[in-house]
């Protein structure tokens, strides 16, 4: 729902003194969802979140291809296990 522009804005606007609960009130967000945001995003700017973003839908993606690997070759060996 929040883009890594918004995101960081937020975090940014807490590092200048604003209250988490102030922030959350203002933005509709949870404290739990601030306190993620802080944890995986603080320190970063813009352009960091969004390589960060990249990386992890690329991993996902790769870990994808290695399940649909494993079982395909699962399905090898099982049929290659079979007597004829």
């Amino acid at each position: 729902r929040f883009t890594e522009e918004q995101i960081i804005g937020v975090l940014k606007e807490h590092q200048a003194g604003l209250s988490a609960a102030e922030l959350c009130r203002k933005h509709g967000i949870s404290d739990a969802t601030f306190y993620n945001w802080r944890s995986k995003f603080g320190g970063m700017e813009v352009s960091e979140a969004k390589r960060l973003r990249a990386l992890e839908e690329e991993n996902s993606r790769l870990k994808r291809l290695v399940a649909d690997q494993a079982v395909e070759i699962h399905i090898l060996k099982e049929v290659n296990a079979k007597k004829w």
